[in-house]
């Protein structure tokens, strides 16, 4: 997919409130805050391989989830498309530039598109 931080950091945007809450609050502090296995350690009075294994247990949840809905592969299947149809509108609107009647009509497509990018 990415690189593991890329990959569960998405994965975690999307199925974190799945996880039991130690679970959740582990890699929030590891991915998010930047802690060490150590500090987490400290801060929540386990050992460090306590922390590492819930870590461990919460990223293979988190790929299990997304094996099972995809919800992840769909977003950035969608993402891509909605890419690749904006670059089309652009080039069309380059191509056709003379023709405001065309223009305006691939604007409309364009502001379609903008919208729908920011509600994902």
């Amino acid at each position: 997919m990415f690189d593991k931080f890329i990959e569960i950091s998405m994965l975690y945007d999307f199925y974190g409130g799945l996880l039991p809450e130690k679970q959740n609050l582990f890699l929030k502090a590891y991915y998010e805050e930047d802690c060490s296995l150590s500090e987490i350690a400290q801060q929540y009075g386990i050992s460090r391989q306590g922390v590492h294994d819930g870590i461990r247990k919460a990223e293979k949840s988190l790929r299990e989830y997304e094996e099972t809905l995809g919800l992840v592969g769909q977003f950035l299947a969608t993402e891509a498309v909605l890419r690749r149809v904006d670059e089309a509108i652009d080039r069309m609107m380059k191509k056709y530039e003379n023709d405001p009647s065309l223009i305006e009509e691939l604007k409309s497509m364009k502001d379609a598109v903008d919208s729908l990018n920011e509600s994902l």
